[in-house]
């Protein structure tokens, strides 16, 4: 079992930063891919970042690249998004992502936590 909470979420103007938290409790933390995703009312959640566990591959959808920055941490179990230059197309509830299917692990998810950017 891995338990996921995320934290940083806020309300920024557009052209303001944020930095989104997970922090991991449970076993096996760098097993796990990670992942962010967003969801809005209505809408399905989708993919924003990827990490591998081995931390060698990142994936971003296009309309983050150069903008946003995944990065982990697995002496803490933790994983990070750094959100820059935020626009409001960006609000949305984000949710940690812990992907150990392959692994036979499971996958699991956090709470979520909003981010809301508008003038």
């Amino acid at each position: 079992q891995v338990r996921l909470v995320e934290s940083g979420g806020g309300s920024v103007q557009p052209g303001e930063s944020l930095r989104l938290t997970c922090a991991a409790s449970g076993s096996h933390f760098a097993s796990f891919d990670m992942g962010w995703y967003r969801q809005t009312p209505g809408k399905q959640r989708e993919l924003v970042a990827t990490i591998t566990r081995s931390e060698d591959i990142n994936y971003y959808i296009a309309g983050v690249k150069g903008r946003f920055t995944i990065s982990r941490d697995n002496a803490k179990e933790m994983v990070f998004l750094q959100m820059n230059n935020l626009k409001p197309e960006d609000t949305a509830a984000y949710y940690c992502n812990a992907n150990g299917l392959s692994g036979g692990l499971g996958e699991y998810w956090g709470q979520g936590t909003q981010v809301t950017v508008s003038s």
